[in-house]
């Protein structure tokens, strides 16, 4: 173990891990520093999603989880958004959107597109838009 452990000391901090006096943003978003890595995905749950206070139960998932982004009704009566925090936490929401929902609500799918690994949030919170 003392060798593993040198070595990392020896070798510095990883570009992930930021330097000595570096913190998170002044705006209190999460970025790289603070461990799991942080990522970035689009959605869209089909099924009875509109009507049934799916998006403020959705925001409120999403802001207990600490995960940022949005979730708007769309024409075709699908709710879609966009979801971005740790990928642990980004996990399990995909999974309530999957499974859950609001209490009133009949998922029939949630379809994931665009994932990726982000570096900062783009987002401060979680919004519902009109």
């Amino acid at each position: 173990w003392k060798g593993i452990l040198a070595a990392a000391w020896e070798s510095g901090p990883r570009e992930d891990e930021g330097m000595e006096g570096e913190g998170p943003e002044m705006d209190g978003r999460l970025s790289m520093a603070e461990g799991d890595t942080l990522i970035s995905v689009d959605y869209e749950v089909f099924g009875k999603v509109q009507g049934v206070f799916f998006r403020k139960y959705t925001q409120a998932e999403s802001k207990k989880l600490g995960l940022v982004g949005w979730v708007q009704n769309t024409d075709q009566g699908t709710v879609q958004g966009q979801l971005q925090g740790p990928i642990s936490k980004v996990r399990h929401m995909q999974e309530w959107l999957r499974t859950r929902g609001s209490p009133k609500s009949h998922i029939d799918r949630a379809n994931f597109s665009n994932e990726k690994v982000i570096l900062k949030l783009d987002y401060s919170d979680f919004q519902i838009v009109k």
